[in-house]
């Protein structure tokens, strides 16, 4: 179940962060992870006549917080195909590029999504509902060598996502086989 939020989220360094694009009125901009819409709210406060933004999200429920301004272009996917969607705008360059990557907090408090360390809810972790697998997916088929070499490969990225889904994964096997659960060593 969804924790009623009153904000998506709010970015921690909006101002910061936005001030080091030295934005110009006219300039041409990307935000590789709308989410919320905060940094591409304070970029289109910046930009007037010539100016344009395309912001990217593959999660759908960053849709919901659109901005309807003629400035900006929404690109529902993953910015791995910017190269791809500037051309398509007929962009060729573009005078910066604005990327807060991470998990926002509208995922951890949303029990749906599987990110939470608060809420029970299914292992998912996907941060486009539509891709195919979800954590438990994986936790779940995956052999014990092919789950280690992504767990291995994970741990470089994230150790605390390897915790949550190692316990998470303790908690399920308990749970199928019924057995009162006492915390595992990791």
């Amino acid at each position: 179940m969804m924790k009623e939020e009153t904000t998506y989220h709010i970015p921690v360094l909006l101002m910061p962060s936005v001030d080091a694009m030295n934005i110009r009125p006219d300039g041409t901009y990307v935000d590789v992870t709308f989410g919320g819409g905060g940094h591409s709210r304070e970029i289109l406060s910046r930009l007037e006549d010539g100016g344009r933004l395309l912001s990217f999200d593959q999660d759908e429920d960053a849709e919901r917080n659109i901005v309807n301004n003629p400035h900006f272009t929404f690109v529902r996917s993953n910015f791995r195909y910017l190269h791809n969607f500037l051309r398509y705008h007929g962009i060729e360059k573009v005078d910066a590029i604005l990327a807060d990557l991470g998990v926002s907090s509208h995922h951890f408090d949303d029990s749906e999504r599987g990110f939470s360390f608060r809420f029970d809810g299914a292992l998912d972790m996907r941060m486009n509902k539509r891709a195919g697998m979800t954590a438990a997916d994986i936790v779940n088929t995956y052999d014990e060598e092919r789950l280690a070499a992504a767990l291995r490969w994970l741990h470089k990225e994230n150790r605390q996502v390897i915790i949550s889904t190692c316990h998470k994964r303790e908690m399920e096997i308990l749970d199928k086989e019924r057995i009162p659960y006492q915390k595992l060593p990791m």
